[in-house]
């Protein structure tokens, strides 16, 4: 990314935290109750937005509905936390909503600018992210589409910013800005360690990140929209195989990628439901799909319920 983009990325984050502060006091205050049916503490459920991507729901791991949540585009959830991410009219274009259990209204609402793109709660539920689109709406060319990515620390209130803004390590040195996009993060269980997809130069990267030291180190190549296993020791992703993208998991330890048995073109960040299964959304005739598939390539997916962005229900912690 570019000096001029990356002074212009950190000024408006700046400009959004100015404001951030009285929007999470106002929201608590007046928002109405829309996640009293939810039980975000009980494991083992499978939260998605609904087909029309509009609002949240709740269900067991055979589909059936337990609980409405609130509106959203797209949202994770983990030991009790659920983050939305909400596309709105005006000059801020989206909020992050983020809800904990027992409240009926969001503990914390901050603006974004752009609109809703992924969305993760790391899995102590301390720590969220999200992604919007600042420009196109798509990642399917390369170069055609902007994007940021933040996070955002429940226990002490800290906005860690763009990740633009982080340190980037390629063989190992720190590069200059550039024309950078980050996307797709994912959180280990450290509160400290994450991976995200940074984009650069016509080649996407795996990136590892660091939020004590900032810093960003680049892994693999080929590798968009990561998700960590719950065991942490391989990651769920999609891999451009020639026009299309193909669903993989990437062994950290041994470098071994295993393409699984689900159909090219899922534009997706996939989700994990137990150390054995991923689940993915996908839009067919128009509408959309949640389905699970076998981790280590075999079997073949199953529909799990009509919506998209799944994620799992965890234990607090």
């Amino acid at each position: 990314m570019n000096l001029t983009r990356t002074a212009s990325a950190t000024a408006l984050i700046v400009a959004l935290l100015g404001t951030a502060a009285a929007t999470v006091a106002w929201r608590g205050a007046t928002a109405a109750p829309d996640t009293a049916t939810l039980q975000l503490t009980r494991p083992g459920t499978l939260v998605v937005v609904d087909a029309h991507g509009t609002r949240v729901h709740q269900k067991t791991r055979e589909g059936t509905d337990i609980g409405t949540g609130p509106a959203c585009r797209r949202a994770a959830v983990a030991a009790g936390t659920l983050v939305c991410l909400q596309g709105l009219p005006g000059p801020f274009s989206s909020e992050v909503r983020i809800y904990r259990p027992g409240r009926t209204a969001p503990a914390v609402t901050l603006p974004v600018w752009g609109n809703p793109s992924r969305a993760r709660v790391s899995p102590t539920g301390h720590l969220v992210a999200w992604t919007v689109f600042r420009s196109g709406d798509s990642y399917a060319a390369s170069g055609q589409f902007s994007t940021t990515a933040g996070i955002y620390d429940l226990r002490n209130g800290d906005h860690y910013g763009s990740l633009e803004d982080f340190t980037v390590l390629l063989d190992g040195k720190p590069t200059p800005p550039e024309d950078r996009n980050f996307w797709g993060i994912t959180f280990a269980a450290d509160d400290r360690t994450f991976y995200a997809t940074m984009s650069a130069n016509g080649s996407t990267h795996l990136m590892r990140g660091d939020l004590t030291t900032r810093e960003l180190t680049a892994l693999r190549t080929n590798v968009e929209c990561p998700s960590l296993s719950p065991d942490e020791t391989r990651i769920a992703y999609k891999k451009r195989v020639g026009a299309d993208w193909q669903l993989h998991v990437l062994h950290l330890g041994t470098g071994q990628d295993t393409p699984l048995a689900a159909p090219a073109g899922i534009d997706d960040q996939a989700a994990w439901l137990d150390d054995t299964t991923v689940a993915y959304g996908r839009t067919e005739q128009g509408k959309s799909f949640v389905y699970a598939v076998p981790a280590d390539g075999s079997g073949k997916p199953v529909q799990l319920a009509e919506g998209s962005s799944p994620s799992m229900t965890t234990s607090a912690r």
